[in-house]
């Protein structure tokens, strides 16, 4: 299957749309438009679930779209993204410049495969030149399914709003049972302590989490420390092997 995105548009046509996105969150509409709306999210859920079906095992790599080559948070996601393909796992990010062009760019340079989900926006975000695979979405909360339904895995280095939304996010699906315990990975450990020690001081104590939920974040540092963690919990504690992946139907088009 091809590399899956909406049809190419025009600066204007991005921002009517992005108009209509925000049109849609202000409250009851007109019936014709709700319903617009609900059908062009449901081809979108249905285009990822198609594309994204033959990925194999999947680690999702989190992390902020702003930092250069130069930096040292890229050359730790590249050498996470490396690590992880070396040990047969696909890297999915979201597609863009930053951490997620690192981790899938050591992924691609370690011979492994290579994903993105990118968001559209009219300020349009660019797939970085490192994807086997780009999955284009207009509904953040469309591409956030996504990123957490194929991935045993989530490795997550310094970030914003995006990135702690994504961290929170799965963080609240396992708490409440939604998805399995799937190992979570923070890199980039002086970023993240000021985050670890509000947990442990504001939020253990006065109640609102229990003492046991910050024990599901794994901190280091260390590309080879991640990958065993990753390794350990997601192929041992939940018996992914590296099987014979999906079969194409022709008569589903795939």
């Amino acid at each position: 299957m091809k590399p899956s995105r909406p049809a190419a548009a025009s600066s204007d046509q991005l921002k009517k749309e992005h108009e209509q996105e925000r049109r849609f969150l202000q409250g009851p509409q007109q019936r014709g438009f709700e319903l617009s709306r609900l059908l062009r999210i449901t081809l979108e859920f249905i285009r990822g679930f198609r594309t994204l079906h033959f990925t194999g095992p999947c680690v999702t790599v989190f992390g902020s779209a702003r930092f250069k080559e130069e930096h040292r948070y890229y050359a730790m996601g590249r050498a996470v993204g490396a690590e992880l393909a070396r040990c047969g796992f696909t890297v999915m990010t979201g597609g863009g410049p930053g951490i997620m062009e690192a981790a899938n760019r050591g992924a691609k340079e370690a011979g492994g495969r290579s994903i993105g989900c990118n968001i559209v926006l009219p300020l349009e975000q660019q797939a970085n030149p490192y994807l086997d695979l780009n999955v284009e979405f207009r509904y953040f909360f469309v591409r956030k399914v996504m990123l957490v339904k194929y991935s045993y895995a989530f490795v997550v280095l310094p970030g914003g709003f995006g990135t702690l939304d994504e961290i929170f996010e799965t963080l609240t699906l396992m708490q409440t049972d939604k998805i399995e315990e799937f190992p979570i990975v923070l890199m980039g450990a002086d970023y993240w302590q000021p985050l670890l020690e509000f947990l442990q001081r504001r939020m253990i104590e006065t109640g609102t989490i229990d003492a046991d939920d910050p024990k599901r974040l794994y901190v280091t540092d260390d590309p080879f420390a991640a990958l065993a963690h990753v390794r350990e919990i997601a192929m041992k504690n939940f018996g992914l092997t590296y099987g014979p992946r999906a079969k194409r139907r022709w008569y589903l088009g795939e």
